[in-house]
């Protein structure tokens, strides 16, 4: 095996550095200069993004449904409240009381959705000398590609990851790839080296024909007959080597994941025959390969420069908190800020390919616009599935398709889409934790020089904290501009104490937060620089830092969210890209227990966040939208909503097999008019939210169904994970595994940063989660035979009063006739237990119903019911 290295002799070549200021990523200095001086530099360049409102006929129509359906709605409420129904008091009472919570959590979720929008970037501006050539040219890009378990995460798919990325159409000397190895695996070590050495043929194949999407596995799977096309002959004869050695290079790939399946006892050995650090996964030393370098060796097979490519696994410790992937990234973050420091920070999890080559130039039209860029914290793609697995029939296709093109491109019309964990390309200073540049005039924000602020709000907030010694100074300010270097430097240090609070105990990363361009152009000997990268990845470099309180990734339940949040809370903007070509695919569809799994984590996540100290609703400063904020709670306390949607499903069949009903016998002319008009107005709101945003009518109604599964089991389970972690510390999550794991109880931390760890979680079966919605399915059917079997032993007029019991429970079992089938489907699977847990449920709540009418000895029922049995 390849011998671990530490660093390269050639890699970095540095000059000397120090403290100054360096405005990072400030455009509107240049066009002042330009503006003073006039000549050939003046008018300044072109935007390179811009907002697409959509048609005002079109939007004020939807809104216009939108708002008949509120009205509509609120007619609705108050007639099933003034209409009681005497003789099934308690159904009715718990019917309304779920039908006003669905209704206030339909307005709440529909108010941040009026105002939608789309953008277009201008890629032949991008081109142009004034953002290519001298100073302006692109600006330097690290990918963070975060790998944890090379058994669960094959190695494979972050393979393809890490080559589409180093294959992108961008700068090779501007581009660097970060892989974080947080379980220390060998096997991943080891696959990293054959990626190497395959980019070196892999990278200039693609762009020498430009070929989409550029990871192999499936550009390769595409049955595509280059001969009918009339391609070159010279390029299927190198399509087909370059085919034949990927498909040697996944034969090395499975000799070594068939190498790795049994660890000898005294561990793994590399190649010069010392101890594999990481073969202890929960203590090892910090670890750092430099695959890819400058170095002439580290050129491809036309001896072109290459992308960087590192690999990362940050130092662990049992005794300190690593946080799972938000504390990954922050390693990554400060290990890139030392060897590469790139502007702008994208991070993909393993599964993530690109698969559109030109994606981080569509992020640089937003990043590097010169008035939009200086407010935009982050640029966020939408994650496609796998090709494959996106066929309309699938009857586990998710819910993606409505979230990234409706819910993300209307908050778009607002200050911007939130963080969803991949797919992100961000400004690094808004990562460090500064503010959007102010003005001198908040009335004349185009024209006055702004400021690069850290931690500050006003002007009046930044002088009361800078007495307080506890805010990073002013990295830019006009009141500066005739200090000398010295001056500079002596300010600078004056407030190195505090810059060390926010940042930690490394001065070359502090400088490197203060720089625009990488270290790249400095003159320090690799063998330090290595080991300040060393040290920025130990345990103890965040021990009484800002680090994932402010700085960085947040810590705690649902890390994603709470990033975004923090960022949109300072005043930042996002946006929203969505190309023509999708940036991102997964690499393999998710199978029904990882995707209730994940589910489960998201909701038991976004429970974490509702009842803790990043809480949307009173968290962050005033610098957010009331519609911003409001589309944030609704992002946490979505679980909330699986109560009443559960009950309201159950109470179709109460009602079908009691003979009960949950709205009165005497329904005049006008109530039902009224009922009509209101699924009128449901029907037109959703058809021209789906033209708008061009959602298919299937992939709607995919995401309706997975909806009503996901909030009567994952959601429903959500709510009371999320309590009983906020009352005794006990995290309950659902494995995938065919064992559950031992619980053992922890305390809760004071900070709240650590959302789950595995020593204090207790794993149980994600079939338990299919138990309420089989429940509430087979229910639903066991009411319709009742139902249909009383109808037909008394006659043709029993069937009225049964007519809308019946609609109601084909409501439910339309939305969830779906999800059981696709369960049978998967043999491997098959929920047996879950199945009989939820016979035996059902079966034992009608005894006692059936006992419990019995023994209060019932009335005579009327015509309107029917016995249980």
């Amino acid at each position: 095996m390849a011998p671990l290295v530490l660093a390269s002799e050639t890699m970095f070549e540095m000059d000397e550095w120090s403290f100054h200021e360096a405005p990072p990523n400030t455009p509107e200095r240049d066009l002042r200069a330009r503006a003073a001086r006039g000549g050939d530099d003046w008018p300044p360049p072109l935007p390179l993004c811009s907002k697409v409102p959509l048609p005002s006929a079109q939007l004020n129509l939807y809104r216009a449904a939108v708002a008949l359906r509120a009205v509509l709605l609120a007619l609705f409420l108050r007639y099933r409240v003034t209409h009681p129904v005497p003789d099934a008091y308690g159904l009715w009472l718990t019917a309304v009381a779920c039908e006003s919570w669905l209704a206030l959590s339909w307005l709440a979720a529909q108010l941040p959705k009026l105002s939608p929008t789309n953008r277009a970037t201008h890629l032949h501006s991008l081109d142009k000398d004034d953002y290519t050539g001298g100073d302006r040219r692109l600006a330097g890009v690290d990918v963070f590609v975060s790998a944890a378990d090379a058994a669960r995460e094959p190695p494979l798919a972050t393979a393809n990851t890490v080559l589409s990325v180093l294959a992108a159409d961008y700068p090779a000397g501007s581009l660097a790839c970060y892989v974080s190895d947080d379980g220390a695996d060998m096997l991943l070590f080891e696959a990293l080296f054959e990626t190497a050495r395959l980019a070196r043929r892999w990278v200039p194949f693609c762009r020498r024909h430009g070929v989409e999407p550029r990871a192999p596995e499936p550009y390769f799977a595409r049955n595509v007959d280059y001969l009918r096309d009339k391609v070159a002959p010279s390029f299927v004869k190198e399509r087909r080597a370059m085919k034949r050695e990927y498909e040697e290079f996944k034969v090395r790939m499975n000799y070594l994941a068939a190498k790795t399946s049994k660890v000898p006892e005294e561990g793994w050995l590399m190649s010069d025959g010392t101890p594999w650090p990481g073969n202890n996964s929960r203590d090892h030393p910090a670890m750092i390969q430099v695959l890819l370098g400058p170095s002439a060796d580290d050129r491809d097979a036309e001896g072109v420069e290459l992308p960087r490519l590192f690999y990362v696994s940050r130092e662990k410790k049992p005794s300190f908190q690593h946080h799972k992937k938000a504390g990954a990234m922050n390693a990554l973050l400060r290990v890139s800020a030392v060897l590469t420091n790139g502007a702008y920070v994208l991070n993909l999890d393993y599964d993530h390919y690109v698969n559109n080559s030109g994606a981080l130039r569509e992020a640089m039209c937003f990043l590097m616009d010169p008035e939009a860029g200086n407010w935009t914290c982050f640029v966020q793609f939408p994650l496609r599935p796998p090709a494959a697995s996106a066929d309309d029939e699938d009857p586990w296709g998710s819910r993606d398709s409505v979230f990234f093109d409706i819910d993300m491109k209307c908050l778009d019309g607002i200050q911007g889409p939130v963080y969803v964990g991949s797919g992100c390309c961000f400004n690094r200073k808004a990562l460090y934790g500064f503010e959007p540049p102010v003005a001198d005039d908040a009335d004349d924000l185009e024209t006055s020089p702004r400021r690069w602020c850290c931690f500050g709000g006003t002007e009046r907030r930044k002088l009361m904290l800078r007495r307080n010694r506890s805010v990073v100074p002013l990295l830019d300010s006009a009141d500066h501009d005739e200090e000398t270097v010295g001056a500079r430097r002596r300010r600078l240090l004056s407030h190195h104490a505090a810059l060390q609070q926010h940042f930690g105990h490394s001065t070359l990363f502090i400088a490197s937060a203060f720089k625009e361009k990488g270290p790249s152009a400095m003159a320090v000997a690799a063998t330090p620089l290595l080991k300040e990268a060393i040290h920025v990845v130990s345990c103890a470099y965040e021990e009484r830092t800002r680090w994932g309180k402010e700085v960085g990734w947040i810590y705690g339940a649902c890390a994603g969210v709470a990033t975004g949040f923090r960022m949109h809370a300072r005043g930042w903007e996002s946006a929203y890209c969505v190309p023509a070509r999708p940036a991102f695919r997964s690499y393999a569809g998710a199978s029904p227990s990882d995707m209730l799994a994940g589910a489960s984590r998201r909701a038991s996540a976004a429970m974490g966040i509702l009842l803790g100290r990043h809480c949307p609703v009173w968290a962050g400063g005033g610098s957010m939208r009331p519609l911003q904020r409001l589309a944030y709670v609704n992002c946490v306390a979505y679980p909330l909503t699986s109560i009443p949607l559960t009950v309201y499903c159950a109470l179709s069949a109460v009602c079908l097999l009691t003979g009960k009903f949950i709205f009165p016998d005497d329904v005049d002319d006008y109530d039902g008019f009224l009922l009509v008009l209101l699924l009128s107005s449901v029907i037109a709101s959703v058809a021209l939210e789906l033209k708008w945003s061009g959602v298919s009518l299937r992939a709607w109604w995919r995401a309706e169904k997975l909806w009503l599964v996901i909030g009567t089991s994952a959601g429903l389970a959500a709510v009371f994970q999320g309590t009983l972690r906020a009352c005794t510390g006990i995290d309950v999550g659902f494995s995938t595994d065919t064992a559950a794991v031992a619980v053992s109880e922890q305390p809760a931390e004071d900070d709240d940063e650590e959302a789950m760890t595995a020593d204090s979680t207790r794993s149980v079966l994600w079939t338990n989660l299919l138990v309420p919605p089989i429940s509430v399915l087979l229910g639903n059917l066991a009411g319709v035979v009742v139902a249909v079997s009383y109808g037909m032993d008394h006659g043709y007029e029993s069937w009225g009063p049964l007519g809308w019991k019946l609609v109601f429970a084909a409501w439910v079992v339309a939305h969830l006739q779906g999800f059981l089938r696709g369960l049978l489907s998967r043999r491997e699977r098959a929920p047996t237990l879950a199945v009989l847990w939820s016979v035996l449920f059902i079966s034992i709540l009608s005894l006692m119903w059936v006992n419990t009418q019995t023994y209060y000895g019932p009335s005579v029922p009327s015509a309107t019911q029917q016995p249980i049995f």
